[in-house]
This record gives structure tokens, C-alpha cells and sequence, in this order.
């Protein structure tokens, strides 16, 4: 067996210092210390992948002070070897089950311990494996994830930050639209300039005009000095108008000459001030349906509909679950001291088999609320407040299934146009089975039901429905040969509180 190194043997009391002795004896690469002050001058300068906390009958050391030790390795695996008297602390076994990857009780057979600290070593080498993973799936971007979804936009990000033309954002509230906006940004030739985000739902209509275009001196009752606007702040950068669905008609005109002439006028003024910002927009709501019911201007629509991504709900990229838990995880841990190492195995099972109609930000919302509120080492599916998941062994391949059903899916219908014949061609099904499977999924155009009819079915009546999702093809044909359909989103119709997401 091949013996590894970097181990930090910790001893206190008693006559078990003879176990790092025969370790020693047999080729194990030690760093034997007899208190825990020693063990922590070692870890400030060497980082070690494997701990041993060597203990007598009743510890000497209060839990605390070596739960410190414990923490002043991070990514290492521990294993305790005590006496049985020991674990009739309460204290020290909550220590042991939280803490430590396995533990033996002494006297043990020496074998024994090599092999268990060979698993441990195995454990910490997968840690390590896991964190650069991680680490890799936070890109400079600040996108967190790693599967088709999230590859798919940060493919796109790059290809429209290459251009200064207008971009419109679709997705639900909290899916992420002001970060991939930022993105934008940040990989485009004005990332040196500065980054405006306007939530154009959370200003009062009586002062988004002043908001975005500034004023001059006595335009109006308190207006004591010039003010620049939003758009004129953003010059040789990016202006961000979030919900850009919720502007009003009448400043939709104002907006659409900037965007034709890149110029604005104060409100006040009587003069044209030229600026070189680009627009990107977002809406949680259907553009196009908008233009379609008057409460959109249609040019304005087109101008911004230039280039045109979608981020997907969370429900749709289930595989980046775990990882965007861990990196929130992370984040609410950094400046807090707290006993929460991570996620029980129930914990990760209920994330997955829960459909966050909330998106990203209601899984930021639940780690952090389970971090603060948990009195346990490992969050559970209660500290998030999510059911528990029954058959938690059995999760990891209906998920699997499930998730890869889904994705091929989606990306079919993304390839072919959502097409549902080329589609259904394509996945080797006929479009009733492919309705079926999108109903399944929950990726049918919400744009297809609001065009269903309602049903004048009465409940009562014995008879026999014709099949849905039939006249919702019939519907679909017909948004196929529509201009509209031009701009295809699958958008929530869930409202967005005020702030930015």
C-alpha cells in the first residue's frame, strides 16, 4: 500500500504516544505534537490532508479548542482513537460524528488503523477533487455551474459582448438576468466603463424620466441644481434597464429616440446631449405578447430584440444544484464563525427533488437561512424547509434520468426552432408523445396556453375530451408563420418584488 504523507498526529495525554512511535516505525509520514498550541504552529505554515487525534480515557482538552484544531485544516480528513471511556461524553461523540471520518477504539490492531487512515487518505484525495471542480465552475464571470445550461449562456455571453448592439434578457424573476447582464459587461470592450443597473419597476413613474435622463436647474419644484440621469452616468459603458416591461408608454417614446439617435434631452432642457452607452435589456414577462395587447410599443421592441439570450429557470438545470448550494454555502460561512460543515445527504436529496419556483435567488435565500438557524453540523432538509426526501439511495438515477431526458429535450426544441414537427422528427416520437413529455417537464410555452381556449367542458358530462395538446399544436403552427415568433422565450408570469435579480 502505497503510505500517505502530510499526516498531523495529535496526542494528548496518556500513554497513546506510543501509536505515532509505530507508525513512525512502519514508513508513515508523521508530524507527531502533544498539544494542541504545537499542532496549530504546524498548521499556519504546512497544510496536511490527513489528522489523527490521539485520545486518552477523558480528554483533557475542552471539545472547542480541538473542533479549532480540526477547523485549521480545511479539506482534511480526521480520525480519532480513543478509549470507549471517552465517547460517554456527550460533548466529545457530537465532536466525533461531526467531525471526524472515522474513529477506533483503543487498544487496535495497528493494521486496523493503517487501513483506515488509507481510507481516509482515498476520502481526502475526493475532497480535494471535489473543490478544484468547484473552484473551476466559478468562472471570472461570476457564473456558478457546470452543465449544458449554464455552458449554452456563457457561450452566448461571449458572442453578443463581442458587439455594441442592443441585448434583451428573457427569463423568470431570480433567475440570474442582472448577473448575466454584468457578464455582458465585463467581457465586452467597455468593461473599463462603468456598469448603471436600473430597475425600471422600482422607480415611481412620476420620477423615471428625471431618473434616466437627468434634469436641468428649475425644471421643476426642488430641482436646485442640474442632475445627470442614469443613461448619461453610464456614458462609454453599459446601461442595464431591468423590467424593462414595466416602463411606461409614454417614456417608451423617449427611450426608443435614444436608442435611434444615442441622444438624450434633460428634462428642463432644450438642448441634445449626445452619449455612447450600450443597452441591455431584461423582462420576467412576455415582450411580445406585450407589443400584442398595447402595453409595448412595437418599434421599441424591435430596437431592443436586436440579440437576444435566455437564462434558464433552475428547475431546467438541476445538475448545478449542488454546486450553486456549496458556493452559497461558502459565501454566508466566510465572515461568520460557525460550527456548519456542509450538507447531509438528505439535504442534497430534497434540493434536488425540489422545482425552486423561485430560482436562484430562493436557494441563496434558503442556505442562508438554514446556516444561521441550524444547531447541527450537516444542514438538513428542515433547516432549509424542504420535505424529506423518503428514498434518498434511490434518488441519484431517477434524477439522473430525468435531468438527461430534459435536457435532450430542450435542446432540440432550442436547435430546431421550436419546431414541434422538426422536433418530434428529430427525437424519433410523434408530437403527441413530445407534448406529453414538455407537460412532463414543464416546458411548454406559456405562450402556447395563454393561446388554449378555455375549456366548455362541463365537469359533469360523461364524454370524452379530445386530447389538448392538439389544439396547442394547432396554436403553435400558427405562432410558427407569425412575426412575433421571431423572439422566443420561455418566460414566468410570476410577478418580480421590487430590487434587481
Amino acid at each position: 500500500m502505497q503510505l500517505p504523507g502530510n499526516i498531523l498526529c495529535v496526542t494528548l495525554g496518556g500513554h497513546s504516544g506510543r501509536v505515532a512511535e509505530q507508525l513512525l516505525g512502519r514508513g508513515w509520514n508523521l508530524s507527531p505534537v502533544t498539544d494542541l498550541a504545537a499542532a496549530g504552529r504546524l498548521q499556519a505554515h504546512r497544510k496536511f490532508s490527513l489528522g489523527l487525534l490521539v485520545v486518552g480515557a477523558e480528554p483533557d482538552v475542552a471539545e472547542e479548542s480541538m473542533e479549532a484544531c480540526i477547523a485549521a485544516s480545511p479539506g482534511a480528513e480526521w480520525v480519532a482513537l480513543c478509549e470507549a471511556q471517552a465517547l460517554e461524553s456527550p460533548a466529545f461523540r457530537e465532536l466525533v460524528l461531526g467531525s471526524f471520518f472515522d474513529h477506533l477504539l483503543q487498544p487496535c490492531d495497528l493494521r486496523e488503523l493503517e487501513m483506515t487512515l488509507g481510507h481516509a487518505a482515498k476520502r481526502a484525495g475526493l475532497r480535494h477533487r471535489n473543490e478544484a471542480a468547484r473552484r473551476c465552475a466559478v468562472d471570472a464571470l461570476g457564473m456558478v455551474g457546470q452543465g449544458p445550461a449554464i455552458s449554452r449562456l456563457r457561450e452566448q455571453i461571449r458572442k453578443v459582448a463581442a458587439t455594441d448592439a442592443p441585448v434583451l434578457i428573457g427569463g423568470e424573476s431570480g433567475s440570474g438576468k442582472e448577473l448575466a447582464a454584468r457578464a455582458i459587461h465585463q467581457c465586452s470592450p467597455r468593461a473599463g466603463g462603468p456598469f448603471v443597473a436600473v430597475n425600471c419597476g422600482a422607480i415611481s413613474p412620476s420620477l423615471i424620466q428625471s431618473e434616466l435622463f437627468g434634469h436641468e436647474r428649475g425644471a421643476f419644484t426642488g430641482a436646485s441644481s442640474e442632475r445627470r440621469g442614469f443613461i448619461e452616468a453610464a456614458s462609454d459603458g453599459t446601461i442595464f434597464l431591468d423590467e424593462i416591461g414595466d416602463l411606461p408608454i409614454e417614456l417608451q417614446t423617449n427611450l426608443l429616440r435614444f436608442l435611434q439617435e444615442k441622444t438624450i434631452s434633460r428634462v428642463g432642457g432644450v438642448r441634445n446631449l449626445h452619449v455612447d452607452v450600450r443597452v441591455v435589456a431584461a423582462s420576467h414577462v412576455d415582450l411580445a405578447e406585450a407589443v400584442a395587447v398595447g402595453q409595448f410599443r412595437e418599434d421599441l421592441f424591435y430596437r431592443l430584440n436586436v440579440l437576444s439570450i435566455e437564462v434558464e429557470p433552475l428547475r431546467r438545470r438541476m445538475e448545478d444544484v449542488p454546486i450553486l448550494a456549496e458556493y452559497f454555502f461558502q459565501r454566508c460561512i466566510a465572515k461568520t464563525r460557525t460550527r456548519v460543515k456542509g450538507f447531509s445527504r438528505q439535504a442534497l436529496a430534497a434540493m434536488l427533488a425540489h422545482e425552486w419556483p423561485g430560482n436562484v435567488r430562493e436557494l441563496f435565500n434558503r442556505v442562508q437561512r438554514a446556516v444561521v438557524m441550524t444547531d447541527r453540523r450537516l444542514i438538513g432538509p428542515t433547516d432549509m424547509g424542504l420535505e424529506a426526501v423518503e428514498n434518498v439511495a434511490g434518488m441519484g438515477l431517477d434524477i439522473a434520468r430525468t435531468t438527461a431526458e430534459r435536457d435532450v429535450i430542450s435542446l432540440t426544441l432550442t436547435r430546431v426552432g421550436r419546431n414541434i414537427t422538426h422536433a418530434a422528427r428529430e427525437l424519433g416520437v410523434s408530437r403527441m408523445t413530445l407534448y406529453r413529455l414538455m407537460e412532463k417537464h414543464g416546458i411548454a410555452l406559456e405562450s402556447e396556453s395563454r393561446l388554449q381556449p378555455a375549456s366548455a367542458w362541463s365537469p359533469a358530462a360523461p364524454v370524452i375530451r379530445p386530447t389538448p395538446v392538439a389544439r396547442v399544436g394547432d396554436s403553435m403552427d400558427a405562432m410558427m408563420k407569425s412575426p412575433a415568433a421571431g423572439y422566443r422565450s420561455d418566460w414566468s408570469g410570476a410577478g418580480k418584488p421590487a430590487g434587481r435579480a
